[in-house]
């Protein structure tokens, strides 16, 4: 196309963010105006996004719609690009931003700023799975903690001041050594521009401490156990539309990171690491399922839920194996959904009785059939139910760990019984039984503005369940093409990964 289509899918929240600062009124009127405001732009970008996608050449595992501009000289431009990887997940971005701007409805407090936060965090997280320049990519990386610091800090929960600081140092202090490994790249390769990097191959020794500075970062943001302390409390502090953000967007930067970065650039060390990650996988699998299992906590339940299936997504990637990578990428987009839809799901209760623990419900069915329907859609594919995107993605997870070793698709599998172990357990305490429970009696069912948010994703549950083609055609080149440079590097290394440690460690 002869316009900058990616440009414009970057910087139209931008642009909608500053035209926010020019809206006028006072009081409901300037809330209104800027939800108005908020939703259109998000959906303008939804709809450029979408036209992005259908222009898409599936067939080509490079990057299109490439835009490159000299920036600040020396090898380090302003480079945009998409391929089979992440085009889906910028869809998903720009799926969930209207969604997130539906589900604000009961923020009352400073509502233009709160909407001019969102919609700056829709530019940066967009810019960061188009980035082709490390350089840039990190910016757009790293811009993204502070609308989020700002979205719980500001609008969160009674201990939102607390929970904003544990996610903002522990996420920035996992990206100080990525910062250095990219400055050590550039002195390297001479050039921050990616497919330039991605074809470049540096030494077994480099790629050692290379992919532990990357994976300081990514692991964090994913997150991967035992680095995940933070994202519970970050969860139960947030407002909906920040927990819906959080889990459905923000978590897969890890794992695009994992599969743009650390494994086409460091294969080597990959392979070498691929054991360690297996190991935290299914610890991340198995332990925080059991953990959710405890909860009596909704959202806590969820968050925990959402380390456990992200477990699913690291050991589909270091799988290195088609269908492991082709499930990985799908996890994430059927997470996103999944794990948005049950924060909107928490937080529509909680805008009525204002409680998050799970006693403090039982029988909602009655009062609320339209919603209990949605919400066991919603925990059915949590669980993994036939059907449901959330199968297909797991289903090949663990066809592509049993091709790299059976052990790990055995005790992945385990995660899926607990998985609808926890779910039916909170949609027993919360939807079935009497309604005994007084403040209980009169909660309105789901409202118009309601099932607008969860009609697109009912309908992408459903729809990527039953027919994934589409979404598994779009990346399937992108996937071989990493896949097999992967296997080539490893077959050109005479000693293979083994020898990696030894040198890395030698005087």
């Amino acid at each position: 196309m002869d316009w900058p289509l990616l440009s414009t899918i970057v910087f139209l929240p931008l642009l909608g963010a500053g035209f926010l600062l020019l809206v006028r009124g006072r009081g409901e009127a300037a809330a209104q105006n800027a939800r108005d405001v908020a939703l259109w732009t998000s959906l303008v970008t939804l709809g450029l996004t979408l036209l992005l996608w259908a222009q898409f050449d599936a067939r080509d595992p490079g990057f299109q719609f490439v835009e490159r501009y000299p920036w600040l000289g020396d090898g380090i431009g302003y480079a945009l690009g998409v391929d089979g990887i992440s085009v889906m997940l910028i869809v998903l971005t720009a799926l969930l931003t209207p969604i997130c701007v539906l589900a604000s409805g009961s923020i009352a407090k400073r509502v233009p700023e709160y909407m001019f936060v969102f919609l700056v965090m829709e530019t940066l997280v967009l810019g960061a799975f188009a980035a082709l320049d490390l350089i840039l990519f990190y910016l757009f990386f790293e811009g993204g903690l502070i609308p989020m610091f700002l979205i719980i800090g500001i609008w969160g929960g009674a201990e939102r001041i607390y929970a904003s600081f544990k996610f903002f140092l522990y996420t920035l202090l996992g990206s100080v050594l990525m910062l250095v490994a990219i400055l050590v790249m550039y002195q390297t390769a001479g050039t921050t521009y990616i497919p330039d990097l991605l074809a470049y191959e540096f030494s077994g020794t480099m790629q050692f401490w290379l992919w532990l500075a990357f994976f300081a970062s990514f692991a964090v943001k994913l997150p991967m156990w035992p680095l995940h302390t933070w994202l519970p409390d970050a969860h139960v502090q947030a407002p909906t539309a920040g927990s819906v953000l959080l889990a459905g967007i923000l978590l897969k930067l890890g794992g695009y990171g994992f599969l743009r970065f650390s494994v086409p650039m460091f294969p080597l060390a990959s392979d070498f690491f691929a054991p360690l990650i297996f190991a935290l996988s299914l610890i991340a699998i198995i332990y925080t399922s059991l953990v959710a299992l405890a909860q009596e906590n909704m959202k806590k339940l969820v968050a925990y839920s959402s380390v456990a299936h992200m477990g699913f997504v690291t050991l589909g990637i270091f799988s290195m194996t088609p269908y492991g990578l082709q499930g990985a990428l799908l996890q994430m987009l059927s997470h996103g959904v999944i794990s948005a839809a049950l924060f909107l799901a928490v937080g529509v209760v909680y805008e009525r009785t204002h409680r998050l623990e799970i006693s403090a419900y039982g029988g909602v069915s009655e009062r609320m059939p339209i919603y209990a329907a949605v919400l066991l859609l919603f925990l059915l594919g949590t669980a993994g139910l036939p059907g449901t995107s959330a199968f297909v993605a797991e289903f090949l997870v663990i066809l592509g760990a049993f091709q790299r070793q059976p052990e790990l698709a055995a005790v992945a599998a385990l995660g899926i019984i607990l998985s609808a172990a926890y779910a039916l357990w909170l949609y027993r305490r919360i939807c079935l039984g009497k309604l005994e429970k007084d403040a209980l009696r009169d909660l309105p069912d789901l409202r118009g503005r309601e099932m607008l948010a969860f009609a697109p994703l009912v309908l992408a549950v459903l729809l990527f369940g039953i027919w994934p083609k589409p979404l598994l055609r779009t990346s399937e080149a992108s996937m071989t093409a990493l896949q097999q440079t992967y296997e080539a590097r490893l077959s050109a290394a005479p000693q293979g990964s083994a020898a990696l440690f030894t040198r890395a460690l030698s005087p």
